[in-house]
């Protein structure tokens, strides 16, 4: 199986800060719709999202991957809101158009932390994505972002947004019942729950490479089918069809 590659750069988003560009292939018109990808609990570790971010801006999308640092004192906070505000005010920069479609996605740890700032009241209007999806995460535990212990916050109010849900159901490492009480309680369901026939890392197009200890590209099939299916639902997400 051949993976769809597209350029991509890497700029900074705040001092010393950085995030990478992903564009579709060249010859796509633009401008594109948004995507912000959020990579997991590790530090710095923006290219494990590399596979999936390639496939996704394969749908026309243009997809921003930052660098954050879950082990700083807030909890890496200032780090993500920071790529967000960078985000809305450059996109344009970067050939992308916020008006179009802007998705707010979060893989693992950061899939709470993106629902959380997409759902929150006090999120600035100017800030909110049109779109939140959470991949692979767990929503029991107060996130960095908000403060918000999910599960119970969404069943109180219903979000301003659409929420878009992905899970495998051979991840061990975050079972899919977390994704599934989410969903379970949220007063308007998911606009799309899928349900993935891989692993933590299969839903992002990648494996866990315990040599490197992050995760790489594969193209092990289930992680290939998976990840393409991630990849098309953010861009559903977006407005891409």
């Amino acid at each position: 199986m051949t993976m769809a590659t597209t350029p991509f750069e890497t700029v900074e988003y705040a001092p010393g800060r950085l995030l990478d560009v992903h564009r579709p292939a060249p010859g796509t018109e633009g401008p594109w719709p948004v995507v912000l990808l959020w990579h997991g609990v590790g530090p710095d570790e923006r290219r494990e999202l590399v596979p999936l971010a390639r496939e996704a801006a394969g749908h026309g999308l243009l997809v921003l991957v930052p660098d954050w640092r879950s082990d700083e004192p807030d909890g890496g906070r200032e780090h993500l809101l920071a790529s967000l505000r960078h985000a809305r005010l450059h996109a344009a920069d970067y050939g992308g158009d916020p008006a179009l479609g802007f998705v707010l996605a979060g893989w693992s740890k950061s899939g709470k932390e993106a629902i959380a700032a997409a759902t929150h009241p006090e999120t600035p209007a100017e800030l909110r994505p049109t779109a939140a999806v959470g991949i692979a995460s767990r929503y029991v535990l107060p996130t960095v972002t908000t403060g918000e212990v999910l599960l119970a916050a969404l069943a109180g109010r219903p979000s301003p947004v659409p929420l878009f849900l992905v899970h495998g159901t051979r991840d061990f490492l975050v079972p899919a019942d977390a994704t599934r009480d989410l969903n379970a309680v949220l007063l308007t369901p998911a606009a799309e729950f899928l349900e993935l026939d891989s692993d933590h890392s299969g839903v992002i197009l990648a494996q866990y490479d315990p040599v490197a200890g992050h995760c790489v590209a594969t193209e092990a099939e289930h992680a290939v089918r998976a990840g393409r299916e991630t990849a098309a639902l953010l861009a559903r997400a977006a407005g891409r069809p």
